[in-house]
């Protein structure tokens, strides 16, 4: 007699001998699962949902605000009395505004690039207000003038 694959155990090929060689059982009138279906019931779990999402996050890399040097805030007062007489005159020049945005979730942020025109500028406040409207509200955009890295004026 043949043995198992322990000792003293019997051959399982002679135990289940009567129902090895049978054909597959099927039910009538259902069509056979595709292959790729099958494969998808004993796909792999993933138990670490959001871990790469945590990863990616953690390697992602923030600029740093660096400060303007006196030249720099010159011309860039220069740039900005010159949109404000010509609001004032009724044209609202065409710009484009280079500005930093701070990061919600880690120190430092990006600077972003935003072309449009001013609506009005705010000197109590320090902002700048463009005709660009966001969110639900509709609000006009806003942008704190010590967050203004630089403006080139375009029409």
């Amino acid at each position: 007699m043949t043995q198992g694959i322990r000792k003293n155990e019997p051959d399982a090929r002679i135990i289940y001998a009567d129902i090895i060689n049978l054909p597959h059982w099927h039910v009538s009138g259902k069509e056979y699962m595709s292959i790729y279906n099958r494969s998808a019931q004993f796909s792999s779990f993933n138990a670490l949902t959001g871990y790469e999402d945590m990863v990616n996050e953690e390697i992602r890399e923030t600029d740093s605000f660096s400060e303007m040097t006196e030249t720099e805030i010159s011309i860039l007062n220069q740039k900005l009395a010159f949109i404000s007489d010509e609001i004032e005159n009724g044209v609202y020049p065409v710009v484009k505004i280079r500005y930093f945005v701070a990061d919600r979730y880690k120190k430092g942020g990006a600077y972003a690039e935003i072309v449009s025109k001013i609506r009005r500028i705010d000197s109590i406040n320090r902002q700048l207000e463009l005709f660009h409207k966001t969110g639900l509200s509709d609000s006009y955009m806003r942008i704190a003038m010590d967050l203004v890295r630089e403006i080139n004026i375009l029409k």
